[in-house]
């Protein structure tokens, strides 16, 4: 197995509120019981181990039993139910309480002589195991055997009734050695905790063990020179024991890295948040996951995959703060519990630390890598009561850091759509599909010389009992839901439909409607849209489809081949949000797109902001220079749109042309114009439609989301 670095993990919740003040005391009760003990003894004029054969045969068994644990080099062991716990019995019950004591001393002096990075932790589990025989002790005294070197408790002077002396006895000593061992240590120190499921394997290996005892008492009473055979079936019974721990501590390790896993980071999480609750501090959960870690598993094999695991797993424990811990959850999902931080900032701040290191390049098989991982953060008690929640809240913000290509996102609630009222309302929005409660609205766009150069189609949904339910907030609930290829299939047939009918009505207008980056990654959209627009009978270059950059990060060629589809179908295409992207100019020379849209956020202080002003001028030239047609969004005043005018952008869209208007009213505003707008290039030339100003736009529309 391998080693478990800064700590391995522990398998029990125990109260670790205790255990730097049980500690002391144990001691100093072990420390005085024996000290008293071994007075009255001296004062009694009694030995306090026995001579001859006996002794001997004991001081050898004892010592075989410690070369050997010595031997197998057993960092972790920590003394209990082992060989020595049945040594001490076994000389509790011929010789009393003081001689069994000076065994569990002698095999942790010894032990702990050679390991002197353990001593102290030798020395308190040699107390506990003290404390554990004097309880025996007790309950035999109770019965009335009080043995000693002097007037040992014979094998031959035992009656039927000492069968159950003999099982209380050893009951009292796995209790109380057994409880101090629990009570006394801290979850976080590691495998000296036991885990709940593995009582009863380890404790059927103890009992077999402490039932050599009378087994050891009878040959030491009859032939004491043969004591020391048996080291062997203690050895073997102590190397089942031991083995037991280990299994059950395996299941708590991941095999690949030897980071803690799952059920640990769970149980170790509970244990920091039950601390926290007590001390009135936050405890965060970081959970992280590499990006294209897929890619590479396919590209180089899983071997390859394997080591890039084992140096993230190396990275994030080189970065980790002093108290927080590591674990590996499967696959490339690693997670860092934060037992005590001030803050979802300072959380955060740790966060970006670990991916600053894991995003330096790497050597695997003489192959030099880049890997990128996203995080998600949640706190306690901000974001959920208790571990599970606070894993699960983690996780949507991480997915939520890697949709945006942000690095790091601390949990939000408005961004979860599997809270309770978000869940209800994905179901809402099912319904509201299925029976045309969702209307669509139309915002023109207009160029300066008045003419209209289509609408853009824009989603509105009246809920009967929550009203208003805002764009962005449905919209998110189906992206992430999986309802979003339907909610778009419903936005191009409503679309569609409203343009046959204009151009059954005479009004040859040209319609946008937006698409999201997983329409463009779903293989056939292309064909679909052909066959929807063949359908309606309307023509490839009355629909144009708005597209942001984020439909070209996550699989590139995908969305490539989608958008050469659509435009060798006729589909115009526009690039919406332009500039608010992480690589725009590199996209706009590859997409074959034939508007561009400037993002309202640089329009809206156009007129005050110089920065804004030279973005949105640097942007139309280079525009431009491409052949692309320039709109821009969100205008709202004249001297908005006059400004626009003499930086050269072709078009306009915002309140200052319309509000988006419901089919009824936007057929209205039409018509309300001289002539019908204008068709897409290469239709019949439009008449001029000049630009007039509309009422003043409803709440409704004050945010035109798709």
């Amino acid at each position: 197995m391998q080693s478990a670095p800064r700590g391995t993990p522990p398998s029990h919740r125990g109260p670790a509120w205790l255990s730097p003040y049980l500690k002391p005391v144990v001691l100093s009760c072990a420390g005085v019981a024996f000290a008293i003990g071994v007075a009255e003894v001296l004062a009694d004029g009694r030995a306090l181990f026995p001579g001859g054969r006996p002794g001997w045969g004991f001081a050898v068994l004892t010592g075989l039993t410690v070369a050997y644990l010595v031997a197998v080099g057993r960092d972790r062991w920590w003394g209990g139910s082992g060989a020595g716990a049945a040594l001490a019995l076994a000389m509790l019950l011929l010789y009393g309480w003081v001689p069994a004591g000076l065994v569990c001393l002698a095999v942790v002096t010894l032990v702990g002589a050679v390991r002197r990075k353990r001593w102290t932790d030798a020395l308190l589990h040699g107390a506990m195991d003290m404390l554990g025989v004097g309880a025996a002790g007790l309950v035999l005294a109770a019965w009335g055997a009080r043995p000693s070197v002097e007037e040992p408790w014979h094998p031959a002077d035992w009656q039927p009734s000492t069968l159950p002396q003999l099982l209380l006895g050893a009951i009292a000593y796995l209790v109380v050695s057994r409880g101090l061992l629990w009570l006394g240590t801290d979850p976080s120190d590691g495998p000296a905790a036991l885990a709940s499921g593995a009582l009863p394997r380890q404790g059927l290996v103890a009992v077999a063990l402490l039932c050599t005892a009378p087994l050891i008492v009878v040959v030491a009473a009859g032939q004491p020179l043969m004591l020391p055979l048996f080291a062997v079936p203690l050895i073997a019974l102590d190397s089942s024991f031991w083995m037991a721990s280990v299994r059950d501590e395996e299941q708590l390790l991941d095999p690949l890295t030897g980071l803690p896993n799952r059920q640990w980071l769970l149980a170790r999480t509970q244990t920091a948040l039950d601390a926290a609750a007590a001390t009135g501090d936050r405890t965060a959960l970081l959970l992280i996951d590499l990006d294209s870690f897929r890619s590479v598993n396919d590209t180089l094999g899983h071997l390859t995959g394997d080591q890039l695991l084992l140096q993230i797993a190396d990275r994030i424990q080189r970065r980790l703060p002093e108290d927080a811990e590591a674990a590996r959850l499967g696959g490339d999902e690693f997670a860092v519990l934060l037992p005590r931080v001030a803050s979802g900032t300072s959380a955060q701040r740790v966060a970006r630390t670990i991916i600053g290191s894991l995003s330096a390049p790497l050597e695997l098989d003489g192959l030099t890598l880049v890997v990128e991982a996203s995080v998600g953060v949640a706190v306690y008690p901000d974001h959920a009561p208790e571990g599970e929640g606070l894993l699960r809240r983690a996780d949507v913000a991480m997915y939520t850091a890697k949709r945006d290509r942000s690095g790091v996102e601390v949990y939000d609630a408005s961004r979860d759509v599997n809270t309770p009222d978000r869940l209800a309302l994905l179901g809402d929005l099912r319904r509201a599909l299925d029976t045309g409660e969702i209307e669509l609205h139309y915002q023109p766009k207009v160029r300066f010389d008045g003419v209209v150069a289509g609408l853009e189609a824009l989603l509105r949904w009246h809920h009967r009992d929550r009203g208003r339910v805002p764009p962005d907030e449905f919209i998110a609930i189906a992206e992430s839901s999986g309802l979003m290829p339907r909610l778009t299939e419903y936005v191009l047939e409503s679309a569609l439909g409203q343009v046959a009918r204009w151009r059954a009505a005479g009004l040859t207008v040209p319609v946008a409607v937006n698409v999201s980056p997983r329409d463009v990654h779903t293989p056939g959209f292309a064909g679909a849209v052909a066959a929807r627009l063949a359908r309606h009978g309307v023509p490839a270059g009355s629909l144009q489809l708005e597209i942001t950059e984020h439909a070209m990060l996550e699989d590139p060629q995908q969305a490539a081949d989608t958008l050469a589809g659509l435009t060798g179908h006729g589909v115009r295409m526009s690039l919406d949000d332009f500039g608010t992207g992480y690589s725009s100019l590199v996209h706009l020379r590859s997409l074959p797109v034939s508007e561009l849209k400037i993002d309202r956020s640089f329009v809206a202080r156009l007129v005050v902001d110089s920065e804004d002003a030279e973005i949105v001028r640097c942007t139309v030239e280079l525009a431009h220079s491409l052949g692309l047609v320039v709109v821009a969004e969100g205008v709202e005043d004249d001297e908005t749109w006059e400004r626009l005018r003499a930086l050269g952008c072709d078009a306009v869209q915002g309140w200052l042309v319309a509000a988006a208007m419901p089919p009824a009213e936007a057929t209205a505003w039409l018509r309300a114009r001289d002539t019908a707008p204008a068709e897409p290039p290469g239709t019949a030339e439009p008449a001029p439609c000049r630009r007039a100003l509309p009422p003043v736009p409803d709440s409704a529309d004050a945010e035109p989301v798709r």
